[in-house]
């Protein structure tokens, strides 16, 4: 897949281009569902699939305030994207300025000049231009007058709780981090397809894991990825760009303060199962979150907690098995 970080940087493709415009964060089932309709039509087409996504996501830039903590960066985010079959996405950055664009300004600079679009695939609910002032009926109306075809798709959801009249909830980033928010990594997962991962580098934390016999990897406080809530988790420790056996190694995940001793700094460590000789410091590795174990809980005492632990290393040997 193709990476373009400006509109001139975009070659000329012969058959045009049938393309998706989003943030794509966490790159969930629906947003798969969407490209994937992208990538067959553009076969069909004999065209280029192509994704416009952002960098920074726009709240960030236009109400800082209210942006969301963001799923994937955005190594994570193209990774997952390329997954998907797509020729190429444009990484548009997100300015003040491209804010005010007109609706017209931004199909006629984005869709006709720079990808030759026969084709644009979106949501009903799709928003852009400035002031969000450009709808599905907007972009219908611009694409008649500037010759490519549009095509609406509904959200997309199977969500077993719309059974018996319930209310379908279709697959969202903001669903998954509801879902993150109360542990309940399970559900993020069904809408994610696939574990939620948190990205970092391993860092020095304070060896006391070592020191009870569960050497951890801790990772930095920079770490891209939504945390979950507190709690200890049965999850992977994924060492990226290895390969072989040791690349993605079951784990025993910690998120939280140490509250047994008394620790005031939020972390996520993780513990590889019965692999006390690793030396991961420096390494960029990301942690997968399978299932919640327990909440973090405060322990009297050293004892204690070390029996607990015991008990949670092998329930995750269980679920990992």
């Amino acid at each position: 897949m193709d990476r373009w970080n400006a509109l001139d940087e975009v070659p000329p493709a012969e058959g045009g281009a049938v393309v998706a415009i989003g943030n794509f964060d966490g790159v969930h089932r629906g947003h798969r569902a969407v490209l994937g309709t992208v990538v067959a039509s553009a076969r069909a087409r004999g065209a280029r699939a192509v994704a416009v996504t952002f960098d920074p996501h726009p709240l960030a830039v236009l109400h800082p305030e209210r942006a969301p903590a963001l799923l994937t960066g955005l190594d994570e985010r193209l990774a997952r994207l390329a997954e998907t079959g797509l020729d190429g996405v444009l990484v548009m950055e997100f300015t003040r300025e491209l804010a005010s664009w007109s609706p017209e300004h931004f199909v006629r600079t984005v869709f006709v000049e720079a990808l030759r679009a026969v084709e644009v695939v979106v949501g009903r609910d799709v928003r852009f231009g400035r002031g969000n002032s450009g709808d599905l009926a907007t972009l219908q109306r611009l694409g008649a007058a500037c010759g490519f075809e549009v095509t609406a798709l509904d959200d997309v959801s199977a969500d077993p709780a719309a059974a018996g009249g319930a209310p379908v909830r279709p697959w969202s980033s903001t669903r998954v981090r509801l879902d993150l928010a109360e542990g309940n990594v399970d559900h993020a997962a069904d809408v994610l397809g696939r574990p939620h991962r948190v990205v970092g580098t391993v860092v020095h934390g304070d060896h006391r894991g070592r020191e009870l016999g569960y050497p951890t990897a801790n990772l930095s406080a920079d770490a891209e990825g939504v945390v979950p809530a507190d709690g200890v988790y049965a999850g992977w420790l994924v060492r990226l760009g290895a390969t072989g056996p040791d690349a993605r190694l079951p784990a025993a995940v910690s998120v939280g303060s140490n509250p047994t001793f008394a620790g005031c700094e939020r972390r996520v460590e993780a513990y590889a199962l019965d692999r006390t000789g690793l030396d991961l410091y420096g390494e960029r590795v990301a942690v997968e979150f399978v299932h919640r174990l327990r909440p973090t809980l405060r322990f009297d005492g050293v004892g204690p907690l070390v029996e607990q632990m015991a008990r949670d290393v092998e329930e995750c040997r269980r679920l990992l098995a």
